[in-house]
């Protein structure tokens, strides 16, 4: 038998079936060898490819049928918005032809599918996935990930009720709750968590990433969560222990310049997280030492459930 040298280059850079590898020149008994790797069953890469999301959906798309397209929290990932784990990976079909492995998931839909493309791979539009979306993550999840999308430009408020409203898919009822929560110009998942807690512990709700102005009209910062009436900024700090010195300083003087202008700012970090109730009552307390007089935070089942 001759001895395969080097990979045929039609097979060196995607997912290939059986079939196609034939086609190229390799033999079955040369599949089972250690220059290939089984992906799917009849589906291969060449060893030491590095296995990315992507290379794994064009795998798997090909032995689903023609039709399918990316969906739900996988499509969520390929716009940029990480939840839940990798696998099982999602797809939407119309075909009745469905795949029995515990890595794919597909769904069967009866209107018709009208994907995009993102990575030379058909996904749905990012208002039907969270449509799609809403019948696997929790509220919260649900919210973050709308203001994701809407902040990546890959749609807008306006155009996700417009979605809602008129169409009568699985998630669209639910949907239709969240987006009475979600806002325009927030710039992190983080900063959706956060306002979420604050706003569930019953507070009021803070403005999502304006500027600030002294009181000549002058540019001070650009904050996450304000609350203009009573001068209180809270700020979500994921990357508190990463910054070098000299964004350290940048962050201490902007600070102090609000400090100087009468702001009172709360600096919300990963591990204030992990006593989540108190989060509330810190924003509880800056605003009532600014004259708020409503009511003190109320964290009921829910609240624990979704945030601490």
């Amino acid at each position: 038998m001759p001895r395969l040298n080097a990979i045929p280059e039609a097979l060196s850079d995607r997912p290939f079936t059986s079939q196609q590898a034939i086609g190229a020149g390799v033999t079955p008994r040369m599949l089972q060898r250690t220059r290939f790797r089984r992906l799917f069953p009849n589906v291969y890469v060449v060893a030491g490819t590095e296995l990315t999301l992507v290379v794994w959906l064009r795998a798997a798309l090909l032995i689903l049928p023609a039709d399918s397209a990316v969906s739900h929290l996988t499509a969520l990932r390929l716009y940029g918005f990480v939840c839940r784990a990798q696998t099982p990976l999602h797809f939407s079909t119309n075909s009745g032809l469905c795949t029995r492995l515990p890595e794919v998931v597909t769904h069967r839909r009866r209107g018709r599918l009208s994907p995009r493309v993102i990575e030379y791979l058909p996904v749905l539009g990012p208002d039907r996935t969270i449509v799609d979306c809403a019948t696997i993550l929790n509220f919260v999840e649900l919210v973050q990930a709308a203001e994701h999308l809407i902040n990546k430009h890959f749609t807008t408020l306006e155009t996700l009720w417009s979605y809602a409203r008129v169409r009568h898919l699985d998630g669209v009822r639910r949907t239709r709750r969240i987006l009475v929560h979600v806002r325009e110009r927030v710039e992190s998942p983080m900063e959706t968590f956060v306002r979420l807690m604050i706003v569930f512990a019953r507070l009021p709700e803070p403005e999502c990433n304006r500027n600030i102005l002294d009181g000549r009209g002058h540019f001070l910062a650009r904050g996450d969560m304000i609350y203009f009436r009573f001068k209180v900024l809270v700020e979500y700090d994921g990357w508190e222990h990463e910054r070098n010195g000299k964004q350290r300083q940048k962050d201490r003087s902007r600070r102090e310049t609000l400090e100087a202008e009468g702001w009172r700012v709360i600096v919300v970090t990963s591990q204030d997280l992990r006593s989540a109730r108190l989060v509330p009552w810190r924003v509880f307390n800056a605003l009532s030492d600014r004259g708020y007089q409503g009511t003190p935070p109320q964290m009921n089942a829910m609240w624990v459930k979704w945030f601490a």
